[in-house]
């Protein structure tokens, strides 16, 4: 009799061992994916208000173009970042090169109101603008939560165990949206000769 009860307590030791573990791995890799789909959702809000930003941009350089005829490098580099950043089968990475490269050129044409006194007074360009500014705090608002949600799942990838439940779920690190290096100078506008 005590060696069936030893063999009893034996399994029900291994069955509970079992039933934890098994809890454990699905509980990470549960979580694994929940973090993947917490950054896709992330990125799906910047893409919102990337959008947003997208489809203002024709009217404020049309706006501009008037006043400005001569900046028509600024005008070709912004409508080259915006095609960039639709080009089928552009993978994040590059929407998100596109759309920092495009903060940058942005600056820029915001500052040739300074220059131009009667695009500084014009409605339709103010209107615009404050369009623009407030999609920009968007942009910025929903970009810091996809780095939040971009360091979560990294830290859960790159530490132990979640390394194990992310690889078993096929999940891997985000890339973060990081301001370009452009966006931290302030723009210049020159109007001299060329």
């Amino acid at each position: 009799m005590s060696a069936s009860k030893g063999i009893l307590v034996f399994l029900l030791v291994l069955l509970a061992v079992g039933v934890i573990g098994g809890g454990c791995a699905m509980s990470g890799y549960n979580r694994a994916i929940g973090l993947n789909e917490g950054v896709k959702s992330a990125w799906g809000q910047v893409e919102t208000q990337l959008q947003r930003r997208y489809d203002l941009i024709p009217n404020l350089v049309e706006t501009v173009k008037g006043y400005a005829k001569h900046e028509s490098d600024l005008f070709t580099a912004i409508a080259e970042a915006r095609t960039k950043y639709f080009q089928p089968g552009a993978t994040q990475s590059d929407k998100l090169k596109s759309a920092n490269q495009l903060e940058g050129l942005l600056s820029r044409l915001l500052v040739l109101q300074e220059q131009y006194p009667q695009l500084k007074a014009n409605e339709s360009f103010l209107k615009l603008q404050d369009t623009l500014e407030g999609t920009e705090n968007r942009v910025s608002v929903e970009r810091t939560r996809y780095n939040d949600t971009v360091r979560m799942l990294n830290s859960y990838v790159n530490g132990f165990p979640g390394r194990l439940f992310a690889g078993f779920a096929g999940v891997k690190a985000a890339d973060y949206f990081e301001a370009a290096p452009a966006s931290k100078e302030a723009p210049k506008v020159n109007f001299g000769t060329k």
